[in-house]
């Protein structure tokens, strides 16, 4: 069993910056990738990106790409979402999530297994 635990999102305003933390608890958390998702207003959810277990490949949504870095911190079982250039369509609860499987990096929302609570980043334009 894994426990995913998100920092406090925040407030900010368009172009703005703002990076989310994820502390996990429990089961080995280096051995397997790590994922951030997000659910805007009205919207499913949307894959944003997702990091090889020891953090040295990286896949990117198209719509954060260029924009947000994912990192991790194993000797800190934490894993890190920097967001900069936030734009209002940013807004949305985001999610980090861990694989219980597997080495392969995935967008899918199936393929993990253990999930955060979420925390609420909003944009103002």
């Amino acid at each position: 069993q894994v426990q995913l635990v998100e920092s406090e999102g925040g407030v900010v305003q368009t172009g703005g910056s703002l990076r989310l933390s994820c502390v996990a608890s429990g089961r080995t958390f280096s051995n397997y990738p790590l994922g951030w998702f997000r659910q805007g207003p009205g919207k499913g959810r949307e894959f944003v990106a997702a990091i090889n277990w020891s953090g040295s490949s990286t896949s990117y949504g198209d719509s954060v790409k260029g924009r947000f870095t994912i990192s991790r911190d194993n000797a800190k079982s934490t894993v890190y979402l920097q967001m900069n250039s936030l734009e209002p369509e940013d807004t949305a609860v985001y999610y980090c999530a861990a694989r219980s499987a597997g080495r392969v990096l995935s967008p899918l929302i199936s393929e993990y297994t253990y999930w955060g609570q979420g925390t609420q980043v909003t944009v103002s334009s």
